[in-house]
C-alpha cells in the first residue's frame, strides 16, 4: 500500500466515522421498509419527555430515534428518494424521526395528545393561570421567605416550617415567567406546564410528498360536529322525499301521520286519534262565539268561564293591548267558525 493510498483511507475514516456509516445504513433501511417518515421538533424539549414518549409507543411505532439532519439527507440520497424541498427546509435544529406504516393521521393524533407535566423556564410566557396552593412547604425559615415575598405569596412560620397562608395566583395567561417563580415551583414540586412534542410533518413515500403538520393534525371534534349536521340534513331530506331506507321511513311515517291528523282536524273527520283535537278546536270556537254573543249568551242560558278575568293586567298599556287583541279576535271569527261554535254549544 502506497503512502498516498494510506493517507486517503485515513482521511475517509476521519471524515466518515464508522458509527455514521452504520447510522446512515440504518436510516436508509428504514426508508426502504416503511411508508411514513415523521419529523418531530425537539427544540427546548427535555430529554425525559422524549424518553417517556419512546417508552409509551415503542411497541406501536416501529422506529423512533433522534438523528442528525445531514444523515437523514444522505439516507434519502442513498435510497434514491428525492428529498422534498419543504422537508429539507424543516430539517433544522434537533429532531426526532419516526418510521412507520401506520396511518400518519393517527400517529399525528398520538403525538398531539402526548404530554408530560413539567416546569416552565425563565422568560417563558404563561399559557394558563398558575396557582400556588395553601400548604405546609416543609421548608425551614430562610432566604426562601424573601422569594415568597417577591411573588406576593403570604406566608407564616408554624411548627418550625414555612406555611403558605392561602391559594395565590402567581401568573396569569400572557405573563412572563420570572426566575423566582421557577425556583419556587421547582422547590415545591409544582408542575403547571404540559410539555408537548411539536410535529413538523411527515414524508409519505406512497404519495411522494411532504405533508406539513397543519394538514396532519385534524380537529376531531369539529369533524364530528360536521358529520352529525350532515347526517341530520340527510335525514331531513330523506323524510321530505320518503326515501325508502329504515332510518328515513320511520321519520316519513311519523310525518305522514302528523299530516293526516292535521287534515282530519281541518276537515272535521272524526276518528279516535282526531277526536281530542276536534273537541279542543270546537271548544275554542265556542268560546269565540260566546264572546261575540255578549249579554245574549246569558239570556240564552249559556254559562262560560271568563278566562281573561283570571289573568292579571298590571298596567293601563297592557289593558289596552289586551283590548286590541280581543277586537282582532272578534274580527277573525268567520261565519264558518260561528256555525261550528253553535253546533258545539247546542248540538
Amino acid at each position: 500500500m502506497s503512502a498516498v493510498e494510506s493517507f486517503t483511507r485515513a482521511q475517509v475514516r476521519e471524515r466518515y466515522p464508522e458509527w455514521k456509516v452504520r447510522m446512515l445504513n440504518e436510516v436508509a433501511e428504514q426508508l426502504s421498509k416503511h411508508d411514513v417518515f415523521l419529523v418531530v421538533d425537539l427544540t427546548k424539549t427535555p430529554a425525559n419527555v422524549v424518553h417517556k414518549f419512546r417508552k409509551k409507543y415503542r411497541k406501536e411505532l416501529e422506529y423512533i430515534r433522534t438523528l442528525k439532519n445531514n444523515i437523514v439527507r444522505k439516507a434519502f440520497e442513498k435510497s434514491n428518494i428525492e428529498l422534498p424541498k419543504e422537508m429539507d427546509e424543516a430539517l433544522t435544529g434537533t429532531n426526532l424521526f419516526i418510521a412507520t406504516d401506520e396511518n400518519p393521521f393517527l400517529v399525528a393524533l398520538k403525538i398531539s395528545k402526548f404530554s408530560v407535566p413539567g416546569y416552565p423556564k425563565p422568560g417563558d410566557i404563561a399559557e394558563t393561570e398558575i396557582v400556588i396552593p395553601a400548604m405546609d412547604t416543609g421548608l425551614k425559615p430562610g432566604p426562601m421567605l424573601s422569594t415568597f415575598g417577591k411573588l406576593k405569596i403570604k406566608t407564616m412560620v408554624k411548627g418550625g416550617t414555612i406555611h403558605i397562608a392561602k391559594d395565590t395566583v402567581v401568573a396569569k395567561p400572557g405573563d412572563v415567567i420570572s426566575p423566582e417563580l421557577v425556583s419556587v415551583l421547582m422547590t415545591l414540586g409544582i408542575t403547571p406546564v404540559e410539555i408537548k412534542l411539536k410535529l413538523k410533518g411527515a414524508y409519505i413515500k406512497s404519495l411522494g410528498r411532504w405533508v406539513p403538520a397543519s394538514e396532519l393534525l385534524l380537529d376531531i371534534e369539529s369533524y364530528k360536529k360536521e358529520l352529525m349536521e350532515a347526517y341530520l340534513n340527510a335525514l331531513k331530506l330523506g323524510a321530505e322525499i320518503a326515501y325508502p331506507v329504515p332510518e328515513v321511513l320511520e321519520l316519513s311515517l311519523t310525518k305522514a301521520m302528523q299530516n293526516a291528523l292535521k287534515l282530519a282536524v281541518e276537515s272535521a273527520w272524526l276518528t279516535k286519534e282526531s277526536a281530542p283535537y276536534l273537541m279542543s278546536k270546537a271548544q275554542a270556537q265556542a268560546y269565540a262565539l260566546a264572546s261575540q254573543l255578549g249579554d245574549l249568551a246569558k239570556e240564552l242560558g249559556i254559562e262560560i268561564s271568563n278566562i281573561q278575568a283570571t289573568q292579571p293586567v298590571s298596567t293601563t298599556q297592557e289593558k289596552e293591548e289586551q283590548k286590541e287583541e280581543e277586537e282582532e279576535e272578534k274580527k277573525e271569527v268567520s261565519e264558518e267558525d260561528l256555525s261550528a261554535g253553535l253546533g258545539a254549544l247546542f248540538g
